[in-house]
């Protein structure tokens, strides 16, 4: 008899600067306009949640988010492009806004690409609403690119005991 051992299922945890170059190989694969390394490093530094997703000890996806004065901002939600279209970019985004109401936000913003067709399903899928648009915010090759802006109001959570378990 074989057996069959069935993959172990993408862990959350806090990222740390060890990780700091898989991430920034992953954003450099998925994104023409990648964020740089120091960028990563200073949202690392700013005290910003940044978390990472890994599955058997290599990195998949990562999310970062800046919360100040009840307002939460997802700056970046990122999955290698090899792991798209298996949930992981809905579990990092549900891990964000879990943390942005456990630090008290009492809403939560973040731009995207127009052209980026799947995330601004998965965000409107997850309730997030169009609010506005910032003209020529994002750059791209012939001309830049507007950015939708969306937010998201969170209820308060169930309890204060700690940060939400994964």
């Amino acid at each position: 008899m074989v057996a069959v051992v069935a993959p172990q299922a993408p862990q959350l945890r806090p990222m740390r600067r060890d990780d700091l170059n898989a991430v920034a190989q992953i954003e450099a694969r998925a994104y023409e306009f990648p964020w740089t390394l120091g960028i990563f490093r200073d949202c690392l530094n700013a005290g910003y949640a940044c978390w990472v997703l890994e599955q058997q000890g290599r990195m998949i996806g990562y999310g970062v988010l800046s919360v100040a004065a009840e307002e939460a901002h997802v700056l970046n939600v990122c999955v290698a492009p090899a792991e798209q279209g298996c949930g992981h970019g809905r579990r990092l985004l549900r891990r964000l806004v879990d943390l942005a109401r456990w630090h008290g936000a009492k809403r939560v913003f973040l731009e995207v690409r127009p052209s980026n067709v799947r995330a601004v399903a998965i965000y409107r899928r997850a309730g997030f609403v169009e609010i506005g648009r910032r003209p020529n915010y994002y750059p791209a090759r012939r001309a830049r690119e507007d950015a939708i802006v969306m937010a998201f109001d969170l209820l308060p959570a169930d309890d204060g005991d700690g940060p939400p378990a994964d």
